[in-house]
């Protein structure tokens, strides 16, 4: 039996059929008529952009050496579960996330060793400055937080990224429409015309971020973005010392569809705003091909401090890198209510004094 072709109406998607007196395919729903060849055209465009997307990553594959792993040091907190790396000169800590005490659980073993490191450029110091300025003038502020938020243990830690590079071979198929009108004496008249546009090219991505920490909240690594890599250096490991990095939980490929959504999203918008003359443009198609693709483990430099207030974690961090700061304070509600009673008594006396104003 012969395989019958069904086309779609491009215009509004329904099935077309030959039509034996115009000698043409016409869509019954919107009654639109294309010629035979035209529409074959459009239907082998359509097929040979309509591939599924190929989009996958390479695995890192640097690891720490023996003569590595001997100087570093795993630390678990039994409060939340988190993990963090140190050299062996580290000594008792708490935990980055929780405040809770760290206990040293053993040397490290078979990780993954970071490609590139960001170095800390601002020093602790630094951090503490930042995070007072940042309390500073807080009218709703309770008095007893800024007393018992503990600044000195303001922590160096490393945050591990996954940084993503690829090459994508994209093909785009659009459906753009131009719209012309007229009237005569009795009629206004609309022409549509339809027109099938191909788009297809490469796009090379470099360093597409995505947070190896479950610890460390996307929110908050996004707000302290961005990082300068031009200053990033191969990873060695007396870059450590004296402070902490984060022991990676999130795998590369766990990341991959955040990453593969971010690079679609990203060659669609830029193709699409090649096509121009058209009174509306729509995506018909997309088929986007990943290659030469690789990973880089890099460690990022932030000054970090959670604190307990009232049952409730508060977390504090600076970039390491460009100082910027970030941080959720609480509210005093009694100083709240305060000021809009205030507020309230202020507005008030305001408009009563208007009101014998415009009485005298």
């Amino acid at each position: 039996m012969a395989n019958q072709i069904q086309y779609k109406c491009p215009s509004c998607g329904g099935p077309i059929v030959f039509s034996p007196g115009a000698q043409k395919l016409v869509c019954p729903f919107c009654e639109t008529e294309y010629e035979v060849e035209t529409l074959a055209g459009y239907n082998q465009e359509l097929e040979s952009s309509s591939a599924e997307d190929e989009m996958e990553w390479s695995e890192p594959v640097n690891h720490f050496t023996d003569a590595d792993s001997e100087n570093m040091c795993v630390f678990s907190c039994k409060s939340c579960g988190g993990q963090v790396i140190g050299d062996k000169t580290t000594a008792a800590t708490t935990c980055p996330y929780c405040g809770n005490p760290m206990v040293l659980t053993g040397r490290l073993s078979g990780e993954l060793k970071p490609d590139y490191v960001i170095p800390f450029k601002l020093d602790k110091q630094a951090a503490i400055n930042a995070l007072k300025s940042h309390l500073s003038g807080k009218k709703l502020l309770p008095k007893a937080f800024t007393d018992q938020n503990h600044i000195e243990e303001i922590k160096g830690i490393y945050v591990p990224f996954w940084l993503f590079n690829g090459t994508a071979d994209a093909n785009m198929l659009y459906r753009g429409t131009k719209v012309r009108s007229w009237t005569d004496s009795e009629f206004v008249y609309t022409e549509t015309s339809f027109y099938s546009i191909e788009r297809a090219g490469t796009l090379d991505f470099e360093r597409i971020p995505a947070d190896g920490s479950v610890k460390m909240a996307d929110d908050l690594m996004d707000s302290l973005e961005p990082f300068d890599f031009s200053q990033a250096v191969p990873f060695e490991t007396a870059y450590l010392s004296g402070y902490l990095a984060d022991r990676y939980d999130v795998k590369p490929e766990d990341c991959s569809e955040r990453i593969n959504t971010r690079a679609r999203t990203t060659t669609e918008t830029i193709f699409h705003n090649t096509v121009h003359g058209y009174d509306s443009v729509s995506l018909t198609n997309s088929s986007v091909r990943m290659n030469n693709s690789k990973i880089f483990y890099t460690l990022y430099p932030v000054w970090l401090l959670t604190t307990k207030w009232n049952g409730n974690l508060y977390t504090f961090a600076m970039n390491g890198q460009s100082g910027k700061f970030v941080g959720d304070l609480p509210l005093d509600t009694g100083a709240m209510w305060k000021w809009r009673a205030i507020i309230t008594l202020i507005a008030g006396a305001g408009a009563y004094l208007m009101m014998m104003f415009m009485n005298m």
